[in-house]
């Protein structure tokens, strides 16, 4: 008998994979965008063209509307992942413009499944909704990028405004079929204007509303140490008092 002889069933030996599971997931799910209809893609058509399994798909999203979250994070991380040094003396304006200039080039390969998607989110208000919620957590990182702050209740303010902007900025980048995007850069142009018009608004009510908030929050302090020391007075004390007023 040969050393390459063996009794034993042949073994089959699987080639690897030429991405992860979610990697290829959300491919699959924006190829399919193209095909069809969203709402008409079921989780099963995604997994045979991801090449996973259910319990693969389960393990890396929860449903399908999250596989869209997942390609918001691969969009993000591939504008992210460019330094933007150069911009850093400019005005966050023109910051901002680069950040989401560089966000377009990275959907572009995408832009007939984004098309669908869009169209599927005006017939879906409660996925709209949920989406919106996606495009804001991105917005935050996209004014990170270009250094312009984005805390506190002006700054929620802020990432609402700029995720509308956001939305109507890409309807326009959809249709816009110029190879110098001049169209989708005048919109830009425009949302960022009048955004930034917005914005100094609201820092502008902030400030002003700033003394009115430290009086309130110094009052509910008083109130509420004031209600801790009533809680802690000894015994003897409130009968001192009642006895006192007979």
């Amino acid at each position: 008998m040969t050393e390459d002889a063996h009794s034993g069933p042949d073994l089959k030996i699987e080639a690897p994979k030429s991405a992860e599971p979610r990697s290829r997931i959300v491919d699959a799910l924006m190829r399919l965008a193209t095909e069809r209809k969203f709402e008409d893609i079921p989780i099963r058509d995604i997994c045979a063209a991801a090449d996973v399994t259910l319990a693969d798909f389960r393990d890396a999203f929860p449903s399908k509307g999250a596989v869209l979250g997942g390609f918001t994070k691969r969009i993000d991380h591939a504008v992210l992942s460019h330094g933007g040094n150069e911009l850093a003396a400019e005005a966050p304006r023109e910051r901002l413009f680069d950040v989401l200039m560089r966000r377009l080039d990275a959907m572009a390969p995408y832009r007939d499944s984004l098309r669908e998607i869009m169209a599927w989110l005006r017939r879906d208000p409660a996925a709209a909704l949920a989406m919106n919620q996606v495009s804001v957590n991105s917005m935050r990182f996209m004014l990170e990028a270009a250094g312009i702050d984005s805390d506190g209740a002006a700054g929620a303010l802020k990432l609402q405004g700029l995720a509308f902007a956001w939305a109507r900025i890409v309807a326009v980048w959809l249709e816009d079929s110029e190879p110098g995007l001049s169209r989708t850069m005048a919109a830009l142009d425009r949302e960022l204007t009048q955004g930034g018009r917005w914005v100094a608004g609201v820092d502008r009510l902030e400030r002003l509303a700033a003394p009115l908030k430290a009086i309130a929050r110094a009052a509910m302090e008083y109130s509420s140490c004031a209600r801790e020391g009533f809680r802690k007075r000894p015994p003897e004390t409130e009968a001192t008092e009642d006895a006192s007023s007979i």
